[in-house]
């Protein structure tokens, strides 16, 4: 029982108490680039999620065969062959994804969150909790995504997933689609995430890149 309440506790730890992005502040590129439309925030989610899983397995898998020296070097290949095979499947089956997301995806690559985790976890752990890791940060990530993309495409075009949901006859908040809409929106959830730290006595330090995760 209390196994699986370890493993249950993986998981969520990157839902809630260390949100990839709202609370570790870690992979804001794509989080301000790709959230003006839920349905790319999603998608953005899905790919950074299967390949957070597949890296964290392989990894952990070959921990202890890949030189201390080389193991930066080991892990972007590692996380680019799996980027490569979900920009390959999102080509083939959803181009217009591909399109929406554009140079984003290829730099799953270098994503912090994804980056972060390897040193700090999948190098770390076994296989099963490494994966679990993965999955934890990867809906975290989402979420963060979802949560940004359904304020800007609400105020901003006025539907939801390409529903309406705002009468046309009400003019569009248009900034809300725009990079200083994103920034407005992403600072409102932050400052919304720090209020709820503090009323809960739960702050964190944050620092800003993949140092964040190296505790430097």
């Amino acid at each position: 029982m209390a196994e699986n309440k370890s493993k249950l506790s993986i998981v969520t730890n990157g839902l809630l108490k260390e949100n990839p992005t709202l609370r570790l502040v870690l992979g804001t590129c794509p989080t301000l680039a790709v959230t003006t439309a839920v349905s790319n925030a999603l998608g953005m989610g899905a790919a950074a999620t299967v390949v957070l899983i597949c890296s964290n397995f392989v990894i952990s898998a070959l921990r202890k065969v890949i030189p201390d020296k080389v193991h930066l070097p080991c892990y972007i290949t590692i996380i680019a062959t799996f980027v490569t095979l979900v920009q390959m499947i999102v080509k083939a089956y959803a181009p217009a994804l591909d399109t929406a997301l554009g140079v984003y995806l290829p730099l799953i690559v270098v994503n912090c969150i994804i980056l972060g985790r390897a040193e700090m976890f999948a190098c770390k752990n076994n296989v099963v909790d490494s994966a679990l890791d993965g999955l934890g940060m990867g809906l975290g990530f989402t979420l963060a995504l979802t949560l940004m993309a359904t304020v800007r495409e609400i105020l901003g075009s006025g539907t939801w997933l390409g529903i309406q949901i705002i009468p046309k006859s009400i003019p569009n908040f248009t900034l809300m689609t725009s990079a200083p809409g994103g920034f407005f929106t992403f600072g409102c959830l932050m400052a919304l995430v720090v209020w709820f730290e503090t009323k809960t006595n739960n702050k964190i330090d944050r620092k800003a890149g993949c140092c964040a995760e190296k505790g430097e």
